[in-house]
């Protein structure tokens, strides 16, 4: 049987470590990695789980139809080819005949070849139709709508059968839509779109993904240990190399994943610090390149959030005043290298067919500096709220996401152009959680991502995260960009989202900032999604 060559990235724009003249010390194969989980994952079922640690396991465990290069070109992955119809509605998918489920394994840690079980087209139909199965909740059922009668599916008007979704035979796989959209190939590279074997699921009894024998892997990695006491400080869980999903044109080259489950941010860093993890990723911007391997990402915008109970951030001219009077040229100029001041919401790192949407669409058109009309709504904004000076506000700042350094230039230049001076109060990463959940802030720099590498998932955050939501109460995004048919509909009318949503300043958008993966020298091809917080280890190589 023929097998064609497959790109083995995450299903988004990753970042790839990829250190040049390493290979001459050897093949950089079988290295067992020690590796860092920042908490236990809160489930392992890839139509489910959202957090970072659950979706840097599962990007090991499964392995889906496509996938998606660093430059965002969709390749083939379990699907040996697909057709598109003319019109856009019609997917049909011819699947390889060599990817298999591994769960039972021998004392030698391999897998009985009289217990292979293929991958076929009904893990994937059913796979898809829980997805839209309102009863299950998936975070990315929205995602997945424009599946014929998805819609419907997700209301409870019909039912998961009904979806466009069936298998011809074993290895043939046909999903139809509703309608034409330029994202659905893309959101077929995610993990959301793995595959599920019903038999195994029912057989958990409800604990599909919840402990390590309710799961059942197609990828590079199967789970051999995951232990986690809330209350123990040896928290583990330990995969090993699926073998026979192993080939020429598909390596796996670790022979092991170690992954410690730690409580927070800072036990990681001392355990990379002692050399006892080969990687991590952060937000912090403080480890050097030239004694660890560093990779950035700018997935991140900061903006001001505005609570609209406050009494003075409720007026619209006041936040207009604001944001008119930011001189970003200025800004940029005086701000350390982990940041880029931004003017649009959608950060640069996200890629829309192998380019950066910042590059097809320029934040410039949002850059209003208008020093004259923000002292004209600022006066206003003062005679409407009956005062003669803002007094005593402060930013709130997660000193975890951002150094307030830079925050201060920005209070700095307010001062000098308006008059009007605001602080900055850092705190913990959790009091800043909990104070913008009880409203107790008047502005604060809020870090915006979305969950998948797209324009679409970024504005979307504006209609499910209740802070944003609250800030701008603007919706009908998803649904508008989800039925676009080509790439320039979808760079049109993520622009116009970030037009509408931006003018009524509820969002003001001041830096991108970096995402990292730090790792230790000799190491390359870990792949890093900074928006699903994944870490793809599968060609990872260590040359020590």
């Amino acid at each position: 049987m023929r097998r064609i060559a497959l790109i083995l990235c995450a299903a988004a724009m990753t970042v790839p470590f990829s250190s040049c003249g390493k290979k001459d010390k050897g093949e950089g194969v079988n290295h067992m990695y020690d590796l860092p989980l920042l908490g236990n994952p809160a489930s392992l079922d890839p139509q489910f789980a959202d957090d970072p640690s659950s979706n840097t396991v599962i990007r090991n465990l499964y392995s889906g139809l496509v996938s998606m290069d660093q430059n965002g070109k969709i390749t083939c992955r379990n699907a040996a080819d697909y057709t598109v119809s003319a019109d856009g509605t019609e997917y049909k998918f011819k699947l390889r005949q060599d990817n298999y489920w591994c769960i039972d394994r021998n004392e030698n840690d391999k897998i009985d070849e009289d217990e292979l079980q293929p991958v076929v087209a009904d893990d994937y139909v059913f796979a898809l139709r829980r997805l839209l199965d309102p009863k299950m909740q998936s975070p990315y059922a929205e995602y997945f709508s424009c599946i014929k009668n998805g819609e419907k599916i997700i209301k409870g008007e019909l039912s998961p059968e009904d979806a466009g979704v069936y298998a011809p035979d074993d290895y043939s796989l046909v999903i139809t839509l509703d309608y034409p959209s330029s994202e659905f190939l893309g959101m077929l590279a995610t993990t959301a779109a793995s595959p599920c074997n019903e038999e195994f699921f029912h057989s958990t009894k409800g604990r599909y993904g919840l402990d390590e024998k309710s799961v059942m892997s197609n990828g590079a990695f199967h789970i051999r240990t995951w232990f986690y006491d809330p209350y123990g400080n040896h928290n583990i869980l330990y995969m090993g190399r699926n073998d026979m999903n192993k080939s020429e044109t598909e390596p796996i080259c670790p022979s092991h994943l170690n992954f410690t489950i730690e409580k927070n941010e800072d036990d990681i860093m001392s355990l990379f610090k002692d050399s006892d993890i080969d990687c991590f990723t952060t937000l912090s911007s403080s480890y050097s390149g030239s004694k660890y391997d560093v990779e950035s990402s700018r997935a991140v915008t900061l903006g001001l959030v505005f609570n609209n109970e406050d009494k003075y951030f409720r007026n619209k001219d006041l936040r207009k005043a604001l944001a008119l009077s930011i001189d970003r040229p200025e800004l940029n100029s005086r701000i350390g290298s982990d940041l880029e001041t931004a003017a649009g919401i959608i950060p640069p790192a996200v890629n829309i067919a192998g380019r950066s949407y910042r590059e097809l669409s320029s934040d410039s058109q949002f850059a209003a500096y208008d020093l004259e009309e923000a002292e004209k709504c600022l006066e206003k904004a003062k005679n409407d709220l009956k005062i003669g000076s803002v007094d005593q506000v402060k930013i709130l700042v997660n000193t975890e996401t951002v150094n307030s350094g830079d925050l201060h230039i920005l209070s700095q230049l307010w001062q000098e152009y308006l008059g009007v001076y605001i602080g900055i109060e850092d705190v913990t990463a959790d009091e800043f959680d909990e104070r913008i959940k009880k409203g107790e802030y008047s502005l604060a720099l809020y870090p915006l991502k979305g969950d998948l590498n797209s324009g679409m998932s970024v504005i979307r955050q504006f209609e499910i995260n209740d802070t944003l939501k609250a800030a701008v109460g603007k919706t009908g995004f998803t649904d508008k960009l989800l039925k676009c048919k080509n790439v320039s509909e979808t760079v049109d009318a993520c622009t116009s989202a970030e037009r509408e949503i931006l003018s009524d300043y509820g969002f003001v958008p001041i830096f991108y900032k970096n995402a990292y993966l730090v790792a230790e020298k000799d190491n390359e091809d870990i792949f890093f999604d900074p928006f699903s917080g994944s870490v793809d280890y599968r060609i990872a190589k260590n040359y020590s």
